[in-house]
């Protein structure tokens, strides 16, 4: 098994740092490895934790009296120089639980109110998001929202569309669009079923 010998952090940023891990592989053999973090110091890292802190929340919402639209934003983003659709998403501040920090993001960037539902923990329990490149981890929040979207609420930074999808526009994000994954899995899930959040009933019994 590999093994972590020393981390080195490499710069000085506010919300990412990058971490030089350097240490040995499988077979002993010394090398050095890249991580991407939004820890602030090495003691923070998850690494030195051991611990699955979620650092953010992704609001998985459905909209509408009948439930059938999806809460989406369609967001520039500069690593791909252009627009990508994703679910409301961002940061846990400190002392904020999760549906606290859903309902104060998804009033951020969309205008809308948010409902949480209250779910068995195997569901909102943090996953992490791109494991090769970052220890970034977040947790899925589901709920409702209502209301109506305005963009008053979002920073000068975010450049964000918000988009009530039907299926219909969901089918045609997928085909058409660029789709962050962790979207992109819990579309398809809203495609095929009609009623999405089924699954949360259960419990996790049929897992």
């Amino acid at each position: 098994m590999a093994k972590i010998n020393r981390i080195n952090k490499q710069t000085e940023n506010r919300f990412l740092n990058m971490y030089e891990i350097e240490g040995t592989n499988k077979v002993g053999h010394p090398t050095r490895y890249f991580v991407a973090s939004r820890a602030e110091k090495v003691e923070d890292l998850k690494i030195s934790t051991g611990e699955n802190r979620p650092d953010g929340v992704v609001i998985y919402s459905l909209y509408g009296e009948a439930h059938d639209r999806v809460v989406l934003i369609r967001q520039y983003r500069y690593p791909i120089d252009g627009f990508v659709y994703e679910f409301p998403a961002g940061l846990v501040d400190a002392g904020e639980s999760y549906g606290q920090a859903a309902v104060r993001e998804m009033h951020e960037e969309t205008g809308l109110a948010f409902t949480p539902l209250s779910v068995d923990p195997l569901f909102e329990e943090p996953r992490f998001t791109t494991v090769g490149l970052t220890d970034e981890s977040c947790a899925t929040v589901y709920g409702y929202a209502s209301g109506q979207v305005t963009k008053r609420y979002q920073e000068e930074l975010e450049e964000i569309e918000v988009v009530l999808a039907d299926r219909k526009e969901v089918r045609r994000i997928l085909k058409e669009e660029r789709v962050a994954i962790m979207c992109a899995y819990q579309l398809m899930h809203f495609l095929q079923d009609e009623d999405p959040f089924a699954f949360l009933q259960s419990g996790g019994k049929d897992l």
